[in-house]
């Protein structure tokens, strides 16, 4: 986790929290769920439903999903069951890794 500090310093500055692990992005952590906020920053084939599940009500996952190219795509958490989707425009990431758990 030590290699991630230096990214951390500017958002621990302007006030945010964070917990930064190198884990599989299928799966989350469900162990610190739920979140207000999930970003990810690698392009997935598919929104995983683990990610979803793991949003407090009101709570934000950001995600580019596709193959080649990714669609932003904003999933709000509404209700328990309940979920909003919005697309924001087309864009290039690389791919997320499946295993990557250490």
């Amino acid at each position: 986790e030590e290699r991630f500090a230096p990214r951390c310093v500017l958002l621990s500055r302007l006030g945010f929290d964070l917990t930064l692990k190198d884990v599989d992005g299928y799966k989350g952590m469900p162990a610190f769920a739920p979140f207000d906020g999930i970003v990810v920053t690698a392009g997935a084939p598919f929104v995983p439903k683990a990610l979803m599940e793991q949003l407090a009500v009101g709570g934000k996952l950001v995600i580019p999903v596709g193959e080649d190219s990714q669609v932003m795509t904003l999933i709000t958490r509404l209700s328990d069951k309940k979920y909003k989707k919005e697309e924001k425009g087309l864009f290039r990431f690389v791919p997320m890794l499946k295993e990557k758990e250490k």
